[in-house]
């Protein structure tokens, strides 16, 4: 059995490299997992391959299974899928979703992997993360048949958000961004597209995930008397001015964050991190999702398109990494 794995590092703010790795024998309770696809969420990840994490976010920023210290070198990621080669009978040979970094093998318990349902293609199941997020948010948000809504920011996790939305019955429904771009990936989700300044207001609630200054200001506009806005964006190091004056104590308007560190209070009873994610692969039989994976491209490549990602060069929502087909390094 190959030992032998490549993994992608942050070496310093804005420089990657691929480093070899040594697996070690799995132990009892653990599976060698082979990589197929890996996905880069535009926000989050680059953001961190920038160096914008913030000291005090440190800790609350590592990721599962996340090698060296913020701001580098470090090993990050979050959204792997792959087949295990070794473990359990009842997982050898099956595609399993992990929170693991960009590498071409790895070892981790078996409770760090969930199976992926037979309806849902291995290259879509590395969106799995972000719908997490996404039924988090609406799990904090808890919208109402019949509300109006709009989601400002059609970035992966907005649009993860919307594609979620439009199965709620009787909602009106927005995806709000400046970029007319955004428009296609809508229409595929089936949801109504608006530019910021076209939005329709009178909102019950507001989805923000823009992680822009004007983005949170036009959320608040767009409120109805006592409405929400659910903040998601993650601002790293950034400070955000807020128009908390002119109407926003007199209209009783309230801001919210969600973070999908932690298991929505309003479910933390009934639910665990495990049977989240399980609900979110669950969600990925719907083909609609696939508008959400924007570009791809091969696993040795990370340490050159990383940059253009960050840069904005290379626009993306959720960028797809392919691995070898035996995700070897020889």
């Amino acid at each position: 059995m190959n030992r032998s794995a490549r993994a992608f590092w942050l070496r310093s703010p804005g420089q990657g490299e691929l480093r070899d790795h040594a697996l070690p024998a799995p132990a009892e309770g653990e599976v060698v997992v082979r990589s197929l696809y890996s996905g880069v969420s535009r926000g989050t990840e680059t953001l961190v391959f920038r160096g914008g994490v913030p000291e005090s976010q440190h800790a609350a920023m590592r990721s599962p299974f996340q090698e060296g210290d913020f701001p580098g070198p470090v090993k990050y990621g979050y959204l792997n899928v792959g087949v295990v080669e070794e473990g359990p009978d009842e997982l050898t040979g099956r595609t399993v979703f992990c929170l693991y970094p960009h590498q071409t093998r790895y070892v981790v318990p078996v409770k760090a992997v969930t199976p992926v349902p037979d309806g849902v293609p291995a290259e879509r199941a590395v969106l799995a993360g972000t719908v997490e997020t996404a039924v988090n948010a609406l799990w904090d948000a808890t919208p109402l048949i019949g509300d109006r809504i709009a989601v400002v920011g059609g970035g992966m996790v907005g649009c993860s958000v919307a594609a979620l939305l439009a199965r709620f019955p009787g909602v009106r429904l927005q995806l709000v961004d400046a970029d007319p771009a955004r428009a296609k990936t809508a229409e595929a989700l089936g949801v109504a597209f608006a530019a910021p300044e076209d939005a329709l207001g009178d909102c019950d609630l507001v989805v923000h995930a823009s992680a822009t200054e004007q983005g949170l200001a036009r959320s608040l506009e767009l409120l109805r008397a006592e409405g929400t806005v659910l903040e998601l964006s993650w601002y790293g190091d950034r400070r955000v001015a807020l128009p908390l004056g002119e109407a926003f104590h007199s209209r009783r308007l309230t801001v919210r964050s969600s973070q999908v560190g932690s298991v929505s209070p309003a479910r933390r009873s009934s639910r665990d991190y495990a049977g989240r994610l399980a609900l979110a692969l669950d969600l990925l039989t719907d083909p609609a999702l696939d508008a959400l994976i924007t570009g791809e491209s091969a696993f040795e490549e990370l340490p050159e398109v990383m940059p253009r990602l960050a840069s904005g060069e290379l626009p993306a929502l959720c960028h797809r990494v392919r691995y070898g087909d035996q995700g070897d390094t020889d």
